[in-house]
């Protein structure tokens, strides 16, 4: 009698602790997804901006009429 009480409740904690295996791994999922956002915009910021048509600096506009 006492070894199924106690291979029932060797089962019962199994089953808790494969429960919060899971809720860990579902966890960890969402933050794997989290830091891969974050990785993209990093990488995103990183890039080198594509140089414009425009000088650098302060120019006057001579062509303009006032």
């Amino acid at each position: 009698m006492r070894a199924f009480v106690r291979m029932r409740a060797l089962l019962a904690s199994n089953r808790e602790l494969a429960e919060k295996l899971d809720q860990l791994e579902r966890k960890l999922l969402s933050h794997d997804e989290t830091i891969i956002g974050i990785l993209k915009a990093i990488r995103e910021l990183m890039r080198q901006p594509h140089p414009g048509n425009r000088p650098i600096g302060f120019t006057a506009n001579l062509d303009a009429k006032a």
